[in-house]
């Protein structure tokens, strides 16, 4: 699948206080989120960013981060581990990926914590969501809870 160089990359993605800075982030599937995140902390000395009720949270891993999900029933469906990419221009990489063969999952969408995604599945059936930051968002303003730093 041929990308066009410099869409896949943060170097003028918005900032978005929802959002960790790096490209590449990894979502965990986890039975329970509030356990995930306490074990996760206390083990490896992650540091807790927001949370969103009891299905969803953040946590600082070093100048990164990684999203705790609720773990789901099906290994690729919702509630699944998949990997989130940070691009510049979403509809853009949904439309050049459709164009090199991929099966779009869900078409690009603004979501309510300032991102617009769409998702795709891989070869191996795993899901990948690319995000396109589009506005700077607090945890607050979508229903999460931001963390004391």
């Amino acid at each position: 699948m041929q990308l066009p160089q410099g869409n896949h990359t943060t170097s003028s993605v918005l900032r978005n206080r929802s959002m960790p800075d790096q490209t590449l982030i990894p979502v965990l599937a986890y039975p329970d989120v509030a356990e995930a995140v306490t074990r996760l902390c206390a083990v490896f000395g992650f540091t807790p960013r927001w949370r969103a009720g009891d299905h969803r949270a953040q946590v600082g891993v070093g100048d990164g981060a990684a999203i705790a999900i609720t773990q789901g029933e099906r290994p690729t469906g919702p509630g699944a581990d998949h990997v989130m990419v940070r691009v510049d221009n979403a509809d853009e990489h949904c439309r050049t990926a459709r164009a090199n063969g991929a099966e779009i999952v869900s078409e690009p969408t603004d979501m309510p914590y300032g991102e617009r995604q769409y998702a795709t599945w891989d070869f191996s059936g795993r899901v990948w969501v690319f995000s396109q930051s589009v506005a700077d968002v607090a945890p607050e303003d979508w229903g999460g809870t931001s963390e004391p730093s």
